[in-house]
């Protein structure tokens, strides 16, 4: 499965952004999905997943209660609601699919990567 991240973008402390993952190339209801983030120097983290099993969502503790993912299998979609953003949340997201399990959560567990969109927050 292809995954292409768009959405990212500068906005201010405080400000609202919504990423999109859409998938090609197979049906993606069958795929764990979930987003992670890398800021600059420091390593790839999880930042959420949905578990396609059940729907049921997981957050990092840094981004719960401010961001909210979903998915639409219908549009091949997976979105990220990121609101009251604050610097610390500046990093290139990726989104992330894996056929191995019912939510992805660590790198290792990743099959498939997007290709990253920029999020640059400003204080």
């Amino acid at each position: 499965v292809q995954l292409q991240a768009s959405g990212g973008g500068l906005v201010q402390a405080g400000g609202s952004l919504r990423l999109s993952c859409a998938a090609s190339g197979r049906t993606f209801s069958p795929y764990a999905m979930g987003w992670f983030r890398q800021a600059p120097g420091k390593d790839v983290e999880f930042v959420a997943t949905i578990n396609r099993s059940d729907g049921s969502t997981h957050y990092a503790d840094s981004v719960k209660g401010r961001f909210t993912i979903s998915r639409d299998n219908a549009k091949n979609t997976m979105y990220l609601q990121m609101n009251s953003l604050k610097p610390e949340d500046t990093a290139v997201y990726y989104c992330a699919a894996t056929f191995r399990g019912n939510v992805v959560v660590v790198t290792t567990g990743v099959d498939f990567w997007g290709q990253g969109t920029q999020v640059t927050v400003s204080s």
